[in-house]
């Protein structure tokens, strides 16, 4: 659901042979929990927020034209943060300047996320008002969606907090990922068509599949108790969420001993796995939400969701977890990195304070070596000098006939 750039690579340069690795074990579980229990409810709390102040105030006497506005919203904006992506990053740049850049970064992901939302809101709300809401309806189109991703290898894309997050960092900061990878600096009118599949194909199918899951589990999982449905779905997907935390480096050491389709598989499942603690995590924390934080005036809660958590996700630098952007390819890393989970937010905060302190190191270093080589400069010619003057004291001229000195 969100980006998945982060991970990847990611881990190669933070699981180094030299760092300790009960230090890094610590940080691992540290990661896991920050993702888990601070991020993931701050992400459920924006998109809830979101989606209710959409329902509130986009028609809501009129289902259909809200849903139309919502997808016109959502999938547009995707379209064209996809396109321009490359300007924005040319011109907000913290080289430059670096306050334009956090303010100008910072709209733009509140503006984005708006775009997400509504993209999601329309499509789900869309499929609700056109197709049955009954098992085998709702089953149906989840597996047809489902099988779509698959034999596009992009299963992946279901993912979400806890198993992602997306930090507010530098590079890439405005990088949208297409389906095919083209290059819009040959041929736009291709990069145009990449760009509209992986927004509008994609991200539906994605759509789908969350909506089919999270119906299926309204449907089964003690309809009748809403707060118990709640609670049931939270404890469930906390437990799967520690379940799979747990299997990634097993699945780690299978995946690199794999090749092929026998890897995508095995990816895919584990991916899967994670995706229904995922749906599970965000079904239970939502409704909670409606339940428990003022239930009779959903439109303050929501706006209190709405603002609380973008506010407090901005201030964690990680408010590019709520965005969901960007086609990723199952497996496509090497060996065991494909089902490593890019949760790094302690990790890349010590790694970026130990490059700091390596860089100030390495630059006392220089200085002390340049300062030694001015002495020893100064020494060789002061050296140097007196030689020469040694051999420059004046000599006497003996005349050939000694009565001239007289």
């Amino acid at each position: 659901m969100v980006e998945l750039r982060t991970g990847v690579g990611m881990t190669a340069r933070l699981d180094s042979p030299s760092s300790s690795r009960l230090h890094y074990a610590i940080l691992t579980i540290l990661d896991t929990i920050f993702s888990a229990i601070v991020a993931a409810p701050a992400v459920v709390g924006y998109w809830r927020g979101t989606w209710g102040l959409s329902d509130a105030y986009l028609y809501p006497g009129d289902p259909v034209l809200s849903s139309l506005i919502s997808v016109g919203i959502g999938f547009t904006g995707l379209f064209i943060f996809s396109v321009i992506q490359n300007i924005l990053n040319d011109l907000l740049h913290p080289d430059k300047h670096r306050l334009s850049y956090y303010v100008g970064s910072r709209l733009y992901t509140a503006v984005f996320g708006f775009c997400c939302v509504n993209a999601w809101r329309g499509a789900w709300q869309a499929l609700d008002l056109y197709t049955e809401l009954i098992p085998s309806t709702v089953f149906a189109t989840t597996a047809v969606s489902l099988l779509a991703l698959a034999i596009m290898r992009a299963i992946r894309n279901v993912s979400a907090p806890p198993f992602s997050l997306g930090l507010d960092s530098c590079p890439g900061y405005f990088e949208v990922q297409t389906m095919f990878r083209v290059n819009n600096t040959r041929d736009w009118s291709l990069y145009l068509l990449d760009c509209a599949f992986s927004v509008c194909v994609v991200g539906t199918l994605v759509v789908f599949v969350w909506r089919g899951v999270w119906i299926l589990f309204d449907i089964y999982l003690l309809p009748e108790d809403r707060e118990h449905s709640a609670l049931g779905s939270l404890a469930i997907g906390y437990i799967i969420v520690i379940i799979t935390f747990s299997l990634q480096p097993l699945m780690r050491y299978v995946c690199a001993r794999l090749e092929g389709l026998a890897r995508l598989i095995a990816a895919d499942i584990c991916l899967l796995l994670s995706f229904l603690g995922t749906v599970n995590v965000w079904r239970g924390i939502w409704n909670l939400l409606d339940l428990w934080l003022l239930p009779n005036n959903l439109v303050l809660s929501c706006w209190i969701t709405h603002v609380g958590c973008f506010v407090f996700l901005v201030l964690l630098n990680c408010s590019n977890s709520i965005l969901v952007r960007g086609v990723y390819i199952d497996a496509e890393e090497e060996e065991g990195k494909c089902v490593i989970f890019p949760c790094h937010y302690l990790r890349l905060f010590f790694k970026i304070e130990r490059e700091k302190k390596e860089a100030a190191r390495r630059r006392n270093l220089l200085t002390e070596s340049k300062d030694f080589a001015s002495c020893t400069d100064g020494t060789g010619k002061d050296a140097e000098n007196g030689a020469l003057l040694q051999n420059n004291t004046p000599t006497s001229i003996i005349p050939g006939n000694p009565e001239s000195l007289v």
